[in-house]
């Protein structure tokens, strides 16, 4: 497996990147293409579900049961994928509503007068003046606001950070183990990551007005990705035996189908129509079908 290290690295730390790539179409596109990010993310979500059932939990089960026998291996291994099921939905409602990176954002708010609609009510009565019947924000309650901004936006980074840190582990040790389904699993993470920075980015712009900065925090939410794989790899690999890869591998499955029922799907939904996102699941499957046949 150390053979394949470098690229491991390498396709954990583009999945990773991706996160910067929303951040910056957030800046350099006039309108968000619902229609093109639900068929993706349902696309992304297609290549997750089939390659957890079809490869990764075979794969785990074959691994556990070799060594611990039928029954047994087959018991650790529904346990380990329902565990990781378990470990990512802790970290997901952990995170509160509006700094969850999985809620809907769209690039047309970047240019929009007025913040997100959807900010938590932090402003009180003395936060506005009242002028000629309309109401306007006093200098204090824009300070009071762009610090809400700003807060929501670092909270949305580090939520994000938590999110890619299971994802980077997950992609690394899938390519270490098979280079062509580590490929497959990155493409399907940095499908879904996009939306995550620009979900980063819309609240730190409005805060800071620094369209750098906004990028900065997005891109570096994502290097926790390439950030994951490596500590979880310092961490393990000196206990890596194949009872331990069996179960690391059975959760992985569990973290990619959360992932995909959870975030990818309903986010792809409320992007577009909800046919769209079932032709993406669809043709996700169909490729990695294909693919897996092929490879």
């Amino acid at each position: 497996m150390n053979e394949n290290f470098l690229l491991a690295m390498l396709l954990t730390l583009l999945a990773g990147l991706a996160t910067g790539i929303g951040g910056a179409i957030a800046f350099f596109a006039k309108r968000t293409n619902t229609k093109f990010l639900s068929v993706a993310l349902g696309f992304s979500a297609g290549v997750m579900v089939y390659i957890s059932f079809v490869e990764i939990f075979m794969e785990a089960r074959n691994t556990l049961t070799a060594e611990l026998g039928e029954k047994a291996g087959s018991w650790v291994t529904i346990v380990s994928f329902f565990a990781g099921m378990f470990i990512i939905a802790l970290i997901d409602n952990l995170v509160p509503d509006y700094e969850n990176p999985h809620e809907t954002k769209k690039v047309e708010q970047i240019t929009e007068d007025s913040p997100p609609e959807n900010l938590p009510d932090h402003l009180t009565a003395s936060s506005f003046t009242v002028e000629g019947g309309t109401a306007a924000l006093t200098p204090a309650g824009k300070a009071a606001e762009k610090s809400k901004l700003l807060r929501a936006g670092l909270f949305t980074a580090l939520a994000v950070a938590i999110h890619n840190f299971p994802e980077g582990f997950a992609t690394f040790v899938s390519a270490m183990r098979d280079p062509s389904l580590g490929i497959s699993i990155a493409v399907a993470i940095a499908i879904h990551n996009i939306p995550e920075g620009i979900a980063v980015s819309i609240p730190v712009y409005y805060a800071t007005g620094s369209r750098r900065k906004a990028f900065l925090y997005s891109f570096l939410s994502g290097m926790s990705e390439p950030a994951g794989a490596v500590i979880g790899y310092l961490i393990l690999s000196r206990f890596m035996t194949d009872i331990m890869f069996g179960i690391i591998f059975a959760a992985i499955g569990g973290i990619m189908v959360f992932i995909s029922f959870d975030q990818l799907l309903p986010t792809a939904r409320e992007y577009g129509e909800h046919h769209l996102s079932i032709y993406g699941l669809v043709s996700g499957m169909i490729l990695m079908a294909v693919s897996l046949m092929m490879f």
